[in-house]
């Protein structure tokens, strides 16, 4: 595992990664591997190799983006318009990938290596996806993470540019309604700060302080996912 210090978890303890945000890369990409990621506090993204090989980069950024529950910026406005949407929870998973997956939206970086790990997450119910639906029926927004414990890792969000302009937003408010409802503090990770997503009230932290928020997620039940319809 090029790159990778390989004491105690397989990526090693932190004091021994790099400087920067990508910390390794391998040709090896599984579930079991992503979901150790997480725990450690990495995420896969896919490489480009050298001389056409398929590698998985490992990242834990300096600088970690996440979205504090109570500090979820919704304006009056937003509130509005997303009460026109429905929100349901894995009723749509696969649509929801190939939505994130869309090679024509900027930034696309999804790939088959990707869809077919987290298509098996999905179905072990470590994964899972949050669509927002018209009031016709039609699929307008969603977005889809990793929980463990107390950690959902968002991976992506889409909407539809032209039915769902404030879909993948009103996703995002029913993903944290489900990880507050209980009153836990669990950790919603968003991976980086974007000036859209710091609207909404993400904010970054340093990669020592994301590990002991971690720390302390994992230690926390589950949220209760509704039973999808």
């Amino acid at each position: 595992m090029a790159g990778l210090a390989d004491e105690g978890s397989v990526f090693g303890p932190p004091r021994r990664w790099p400087e920067s945000d990508l910390i390794g890369m391998t040709e090896e990409f599984g579930p079991e591997l992503a979901v150790q990621a997480y725990r450690s506090g990495v995420f896969p993204m896919p490489h480009h190799g050298f001389r056409g090989r398929q590698l998985m980069g490992w990242y834990s950024p300096l600088d970690r983006g996440i979205l504090p529950l109570d500090g979820l910026k919704v304006s009056r406005s937003l509130r509005k318009m997303i009460k026109r949407y429905r929100i349901t929870v894995d009723t749509a998973f696969d649509d929801v990938l190939r939505g994130c997956a869309d090679r024509s939206r900027p930034g696309g970086w999804i790939d088959r290596r990707i869809a077919e790990v987290y298509g098996v997450l999905h179905e072990a119910g470590v994964v899972h996806s949050v669509e927002a639906w018209t009031e016709d029926g039609r699929l307008a927004g969603g977005l889809y993470g990793v929980n463990i414990a107390g950690l959902f890792a968002g991976e992506s969000m889409f909407h539809h540019p032209t039915i769902g302009r404030d879909a993948s937003k009103a996703a995002l408010v029913g993903l944290v309604d489900i990880l507050r409802a209980d009153g836990e503090p669990r950790l919603l990770d968003v991976q980086w700060q974007t000036p859209h997503l710091a609207t909404l009230g993400v904010i970054e932290v340093d990669r020592t302080d994301y590990l002991r928020r971690l720390s302390a997620a994992l230690t926390l039940p589950l949220p209760h996912w509704p039973s999808a319809e």
